[in-house]
């Protein structure tokens, strides 16, 4: 039986005689070139076998029954190879066999088709489960993916092609193209190797083909107001309001540790009488939705009482980029050296505020609202270091 490229032929092994002096029926496939051949379970006398017609003569005990059996293993054999060709990807003869003996076929996917496919499901638990900004991540992370793919292959590449050479170039590609710094880099892997982990749970991938794959470690300093610059910061008369405004926002959370969204999203029933009879911010961090519970200093209470008013909303809405690039104008005005950003706010609460007070570092990860203790420690482990040391300086100079 002849279809294309596909054919099914019976064969008899005549030199593999059973005790009955009879041999085995094969059944062999053969695809665009490439065979698979497997045992029909048939043992007949080698006289008794036609192969011209590929069937078993009527003298053999048993003709009719192994004629129907032949005709239907070829019958199912024919079914599963037009399945193959139904679906319209490339297939083997392999997974003909593998169809017909009822083995679950591996899926095939390639990889940008298949990253689109995924972003396709990751965007409907937007507002449930994930942050419109999460998404947006993944899918810049797409947009250099599918860039990368067609500039190194030209066309999407299978799934099943993947490979750590793959990554090894992606990553080059990232940083040599896109100029990404290692940290950005970790990141695009991390949430490229997401959306590979879901092909493997989904049966596109046997394994992972980065397992091997091991991240560069990055050091970045955490850049803090030190006491002195917040007291300049504080006590500075601006001239402009807007500057004044800005500069208050930013001290508030250098005494709260809120992100710029939390902050911005600050309302009168956020703000909420403790049971040691004081004023605690409490609402849900955006980034991990995590509970925070943080008690008001006096200084963040002097500057919520400032700006409470009618509206439920506590502070005036600024944007991200014009709250930055504000601050930027206040510290050449200051005499600050360092690139004032809205985060930076959030890490001078951790180390001068509370790492620098002799909090211990459970309570400062908690404060911030970080999803492990771990994720603390490797931030700002270095601050912690930095006050031994100036401790261990003062003791030496009072031994002295």
């Amino acid at each position: 039986m002849t279809t294309q490229n596909f054919k099914v032929l019976f064969v008899q092994t005549k030199n593999r005689l059973n005790k009955q002096n009879q041999s085995p029926i094969y059944c062999r496939i053969t695809y665009q070139g490439n065979r698979s051949q497997f045992s029909t379970g048939i043992f007949v006398q080698i006289e008794h076998w036609d192969s011209k017609n590929q069937t078993v003569v009527k003298k053999s005990q048993n003709a009719s029954q192994y004629n129907y059996q032949l005709e239907d293993i070829k019958s199912k054999l024919l079914t599963n190879f037009l399945i193959c060709i139904s679906q319209k990807e490339p297939f083997t003869v392999n997974e003909i066999y593998d169809r017909y003996i009822g083995k679950e076929t591996k899926k095939k996917e390639a990889v940008v088709a298949y990253y689109k496919l995924y972003l396709s499901k990751l965007k409907k638990l937007v507002g449930l489960q994930i942050k419109e900004n999460t998404y947006n991540k993944f899918v810049y992370v797409g947009n250099h993916l599918e860039a990368y793919v067609k500039l190194e292959f030209q066309k999407d590449i299978p799934l099943e092609d993947l490979t750590e050479n793959f990554l090894n170039g992606f990553i080059y590609y990232l940083v040599v193209e896109k100029k990404q710094a290692q940290i950005t880099i970790n990141k695009t892997v991390q949430r490229f190797r997401t959306a590979i982990k879901q092909a493997i749970s989904e049966g596109y991938l046997d394994k992972d083909p980065f397992i091997l794959h091991k991240p560069k470690k990055t050091r970045k300093e955490v850049v803090f107001l030190t006491n002195i610059e917040l007291s300049e910061l504080q006590n500075y008369d601006f001239k402009q309001n807007r500057l004044t405004v800005i500069r208050n926002l930013f001290i508030f959370c250098c005494y709260t540790g809120l992100a710029y969204r939390e902050m911005a999203d600050l309302k009168k029933r956020n703000i909420q009488l403790g049971f040691d009879g004081f004023n605690w911010i409490k609402m849900l961090r955006e980034k991990t939705h995590r509970p925070l519970s943080i008690p008001i200093l006096p200084k963040a209470q002097e500057i919520i009482d400032l700006y409470m008013g009618e509206v439920e909303n506590i502070f005036p809405f600024v944007s991200n980029q014009t709250f930055n690039s504000y601050l930027k104008e206040i510290a050449e005005i200051v005499g600050i050296e360092k690139t004032l950003t809205h985060h930076i706010a959030r890490k001078t609460f951790a180390s001068t505020v509370l790492l620098y007070n002799d909090v211990p570092m459970e309570i400062v990860s908690e404060l911030l609202g970080h999803s492990s203790m771990m994720i603390t420690q490797e931030s700002y482990g270095k601050v912690v270091q930095k006050k031994i040391g100036e401790t261990m300086k003062i003791l030496s100079e009072k031994i002295q």
